[in-house]
């Protein structure tokens, strides 16, 4: 039997591989790539390799290609409730056809995960700014941390973002309220930050460039540029160099101030790229809690 497939626009350099997991069957890659090679599977009537990127104009054709598809796993999804809808109409920053931008509050997820169900996309999902789109993330942002995060509304956008994140072209800025006085008021964290993937240690370098707004003897309110991306990496690299960010309970040097303790000092201010030659730059101020620390603590407000 043969059948005729044409590309969407939403898997346009996509891999092909991918492209045959998520539309046709989800089967092993080693059942794909002998597919391809025995040409059950061809793109334009030729054979392609598995990371072949598919085109616009690309007609896939499958003949004889009557494997079982591998039962999926349900993705559980949250269901926002009317709290959770009517909360987020105030966030977004930026909203047009491809994609958003939003000033995430604390206490909130970007994805689901065994620890926390309730989750940015999905109660995204049920905005009226997403009605007719479906949220990709193209990067996050801790569940504690507040601040600007971009969501993608295509699978096009999504590997665009993607790629600028990859090539380092999207250009961030946080702000934090830390313990200490630097010694330095402006420099680089260069750190070598470790990982696990399974029993695996994974080495990472990370870079940060940093500048102290303000300080006194016990804090200070310092700007971060993150030139990598690694995870955790500011609050990682921040208490390697003796300032833990106020409110950090995993990365942190034992503090008593109860009214922030559940409060991670840690806000994503400015995100900065360019698309098609058109610049964009967005701004999120930071929530209340951030602004009365910094008076609480005797720090001058940025914004001033």
């Amino acid at each position: 039997m043969k059948k005729t497939y044409i590309i969407s626009q939403d898997y346009v350099n996509a891999r092909l591989d991918r492209w045959i997991r998520k539309n046709i069957y989800n089967i092993p890659q080693s059942l794909i790539e002998k597919s391809l090679r025995n040409g059950k599977v061809k793109v334009n009537n030729k054979k392609k390799q598995s990371s072949y990127k598919l085109q616009s104009t690309d007609k896939i054709t499958l003949e004889n290609f009557n494997y079982t598809p591998i039962k999926k796993v349900k993705n559980f999804v949250y269901k926002a409730t009317k709290k959770d809808q009517s909360g987020f109409n105030e966030i977004f920053i930026e909203n047009n056809e491809n994609f958003a931008v939003i000033n995430k509050p604390s206490g909130i997820s970007v994805q689901s995960g065994t620890k926390s169900q309730r989750n940015l996309l999905d109660i995204l999902r049920a905005t009226k700014e997403f009605e007719e789109a479906l949220p990709f993330s193209v990067h996050r942002i801790d569940k504690e941390t507040t601040g600007l995060l971009i969501v993608a509304k295509n699978r096009k956008f999504a590997q665009i973002f993607t790629s600028l994140f990859r090539m380092r072209k999207i250009h961030k800025v946080y702000l934090s309220i830390v313990i200490g006085e630097f010694q330095n008021l402006k420099g680089i964290f260069e750190d070598t930050l470790f990982y696990y993937e399974g029993k695996k240690k994974i080495e990472a370098s990370a870079i940060t460039n940093y500048k102290v707004i303000d300080s006194n003897k016990g804090y200070s309110l310092v700007r971060l540029n993150p030139v990598t991306g690694r995870k955790h990496q500011l609050r990682k690299q921040l208490l390697i160099h003796g300032h833990p960010v106020l409110g950090d309970s995993k990365y942190r040097i034992s503090f008593n101030d109860k009214k922030i303790k559940n409060n991670l000092m840690l806000h994503a201010y400015q995100i900065n790229f360019t698309i098609n030659n058109t610049k964009y730059k967005f701004v999120a101020n930071p929530p209340i809690i951030f602004n009365s620390t910094l008076a609480e603590k005797y720090l001058k407000n940025f914004l001033q």
